[in-house]
């Protein structure tokens, strides 16, 4: 592993622990070259996923953006960090697991508002204004009449 640092190629492992879900591991490390320490996070990828844009554009499917836009819809509310991992987690292997190696955008995005509705409604509707380019208050409005009740 290449030091961010300094680009030192000799970096050395000093601590390995799983995370919590144990679908990572983190990696403490420490440069030779200019002693600096730093962490990585190993993942299993089970496939290399594209994404399949509305605009037929193909771009790699990446996991920190994903969870960027997850975070922002959550942001403020009573959901703890751990349990966004998780949410993240629980997306990427079933995309993963789909069989499907180009994946549409529209697929993603579903796959988050139906998480999102079971985890928080702000967030829901938060993510939902986003995805579905909510211009005006009325589709706010018609969006969250087809809500019902809260549960």
């Amino acid at each position: 592993m290449r030091c961010p640092f300094c680009g030192h190629e000799d970096t050395q492992v000093k601590d390995s622990r799983p995370s919590e879900d144990g679908s990572a591991i983190r990696r403490r490390r420490f440069c030779a070259g200019c002693s600096q320490r730093f962490t990585t996070i190993e993942r299993v990828q089970l496939r290399e996923l594209t994404v399949l844009k509305s605009d037929n554009r193909r771009v790699p499917f990446d996991r920190d953006k994903l969870a960027r836009s997850i975070r922002i819809a959550l942001r403020k509310r009573p959901v703890q960090e751990e349990r966004i991992e998780r949410i993240v987690n629980g997306i990427v292997r079933q995309l993963e697991a789909s069989g499907e190696n180009d994946v549409p955008s529209q697929q993603i995005g579903e796959l988050v508002m139906e998480t999102l509705k079971e985890v928080d409604a702000v967030a829901y509707v938060r993510f939902a204004s986003v995805y579905r380019n909510f211009r005006e208050a009325k589709d706010f409005e018609a969006f969250l009449g087809g809500l019902g009740e809260p549960t």
